[in-house]
This record gives C-alpha cells, structure tokens and sequence, in this order.
C-alpha cells in the first residue's frame, strides 16, 4: 500500500526504538557506542558516522523525496558546501541567478579559489540554460522557486537538458519542500533543503538535508559527509523529526495565508509588483501549477517610494522583522541589507533585488491579522504623508 505524503510525514522517526515502542524518536545523546565483541557492530560505532536519531531523520527525507539516501548536516550552508565538494577545480557550474546570498558568497568566496567557477543565469529560461553550457559544465544548481523574486524553472525541461549534457543536477527545495514538490521525480540527481525553514518550522534549529537520487552519488555523499564531519547532532535531528510531522497542515495554513496577502498587496496604491507564483499574473505560474501541488508560502514585493520601507520594518507589530523563514511565525526581511548584503550592489541591482524589495514569509496566523499589521504601517496618515513630500 503506497501512503500518501501526509502519512509518511507523520510517521517521520516512528517506533525507531523497537526495545519500547516509543513513538517519539528518543534522543541518542552519545559520542560513541559500544561493540557486542570483536568483528561485530550495532550498526552503530561513532555519532559523526552514524547516530540513531539522525538515522531516522535521514531515512524519513529520503522517503519524502523519493531518493536514494539522505543526510543530515549541522546547517544549509554545510549542505551546499558538502555538495560542491563533489566538484573539482576547473569544473564550471550553472547557477540560478538571483539565488540567497549565502550561496552565492560560498562559490565566490570560497569555491572560486579552488578552481571551481559559476555562471549565474536565468534558470526560468531553458535557452539560456543551454547556451552557459560549456565543455567544463558539470553542474547545474536551481532554486525554485528562487530567494527573494519567486522566478520558478520548469524541473522537467530543465532537468532534461542536464541530463543530455551529462550535468549533475542539484535543487535547492526548501521554498516548495518534499510536500509541495518533489524534483528526483523530474530527475533530479540532489536535492537540498535548509531544514531550518519549513521542515524545522520552528525557528528553533539550525539544520540542513541532502537527498541523493543514486546509489553512486549516496557513495560520495556518504564519504564527504563523514569525512567532513559537518553533521547534525541528534537534539536537532529530533527537532526536525517533529517539525516533520506538522508540515503538510503548517503549508496548507501558510499557502492560504500567502494567497490572501498576495492578492491585498497587489491592489494596494503603495505597491509597485507583487512577487508570489500563486498569483495567475506571474510569467511562470502554469509552470509551477503543473510541477508542485501548492505555491508556497514565501512572497516578495517591491513598495513604489523607498521611504515605506523602513516605516514597515519598524512598525509592523504582528510580522516581525527577522531573517530567516518558514516557521510558524511571519517574518520580514530585507534582502539589500540581509540575505542578499554580500551581492555587489551593482549585481544585486541588475537582478532585480532593489532598494525597495522586501520578502515575506507568511506564518499561520489568522490572515486577516497579518492583512491589517500591513494595512496599518501602509496606510497610517503620518507614512502617507511622508512619502508623499
């Protein structure tokens, strides 16, 4: 019997502790474990090669998304670092072009001085995929929707291409999650989550996840992943087990959540464009309608006078402003100053992440709620009037 992904989430980690029949993961706080003699091994020899509680966090992402294996890593960024040492110096990546910050700053600052070089293209149009291509291509790394314009690439066109040109293909997922939209069935061969965002869902742990499509990529990743050691301890990998469980109703919460405040925000005079693929104006949304089963709770949107946007960030009473996204809570976030500060001005500028660019992930408040804390800070006489003069 096939479960559906709203049973799987549930039974993230479920009855791992066969001795008890615990329902809840338990929390295997050990360094190391004890062998029964010489030759023999639980399974289990020390925590940065394998740990219970990360096992069964690693087993459930795989099963979610449909791949090979998982594994869990001590943050997002360990996990974006851990796939690009798969690469070698003189290797030549495609890159989705306006992507988070983190990453970008990772492959200029880091990769580049071992070689590794990147081309940040426009993922949402396939001819410009095909023309970066060159003879040292050998990967290709997508957001989509991507961090902050919610610009969506068509995972099986796209997907094709790598696959023609032998690119090893890699999908950051953490916007849409394993709920919404699951790339290994397009073809993908990696995909990644910071597991910080939706699948924690809590603000209240740092993770990050890897999924491998194949038994030879789960053989690399393996070795990398212990080799390297950046993995994520068990406390967290519980935390992330239970964020699990909830997911499928916190996106149903926070997609319905989206869609209002997408809709209000567009018919608002202070607002310029509205960045969400829920909306039936966005160039790509028959794209993603035919490729994920929801929109996602994440919007973007540009305010028409610059002056608003510090106004908003220091009024706003029920968002708060913070970085990071997907909890339970709404937050706002300035990309130009946060997320995006390490992009050159003039490349950040050129990709459409502006002076008057904010994104909003959306909680599972009452919308109604978050639909006037921003009709407040928009339509207070004193803002209207100093944006005015």
């Amino acid at each position: 019997m096939g479960l559906k992904i709203e049973t799987l989430l549930v039974r993230s980690g479920l009855q791992k502790d066969p001795t008890t029949g615990s329902i809840s993961t338990p929390i295997y706080q050990s360094a190391t474990f004890s062998h029964p003699e010489l030759g023999k091994s639980t399974g289990f020899d020390y925590s940065r090669t394998a740990n219970p509680t990360r096992s069964a966090l690693e087993e459930a992402i795989a099963k979610l998304e449909g791949g090979h294996r998982g594994f869990a890593f001590s943050s997002g960024m360990a996990a974006i670092t851990s796939i690009l040492f798969l690469f070698k110096p003189g290797d030549h990546l495609i890159v989705s072009d306006d992507l988070y910050g983190g990453t970008y700053r990772l492959l200029e600052e880091v990769f580049s001085h071992y070689g590794i070089s990147a081309s940040y293209i426009d993922t949402s149009s396939s001819d410009a995929i095909s023309e970066a291509i060159t003879s040292s291509s050998k990967g290709i790394f997508i957001e989509t929707p991507t961090n902050p314009l919610m610009k969506v690439t068509d995972l099986e066109q796209t997907l094709r291409i790598a696959n023609k040109n032998g690119l090893i293909s890699i999908v950051d997922n953490t916007f849409m999650t394993p709920y919404l939209q699951q790339p290994i069935s397009f073809g993908a061969d990696i995909v990644m989550h910071s597991a910080t965002k939706y699948l924690g869902g809590h603000n209240d742990a740092v993770a990050g996840l890897v999924v491998t499509a194949s038994q030879e990529l789960s053989e690399k990743m393996a070795k990398i992943h212990n080799g390297a050691g950046a993995i994520l301890g068990p406390q967290d990998s519980w935390l992330i087990l239970r964020g699990l469980k909830t997911l499928a109703i916190r996106l149903e919460r926070q997609q319905e959540n989206t869609q209002k405040i997408a809709e209000w925000l567009s018919e608002h005079p202070s607002i310029e464009q509205v960045y969400y693929p829920g909306l039936k104006d966005h160039p790509q949304y028959e794209i993603s309608s035919r490729q994920a089963s929801g929109y996602g709770a994440m919007l973007s949107f540009t305010v028409k006078n610059t002056k608003l946007v510090p106004m908003i960030l220091k009024n706003l009473q029920v968002i708060s402003f913070a970085e990071s996204l997907g909890g339970v809570e709404s937050l706002i976030t300035y990309p130009v100053t946060q997320t995006h500060a390490d992009i050159p001005a003039e490349i950040r500028e050129s990709r459409g992440i502006t002076d008057k660019l904010l994104r909003l992930s959306v909680g599972i408040e009452n919308a109604d709620d978050l639909i006037d804390d921003l009709r407040t800070v928009l339509e207070v006489p004193a803002n209207i009037e100093a944006v005015r003069t």
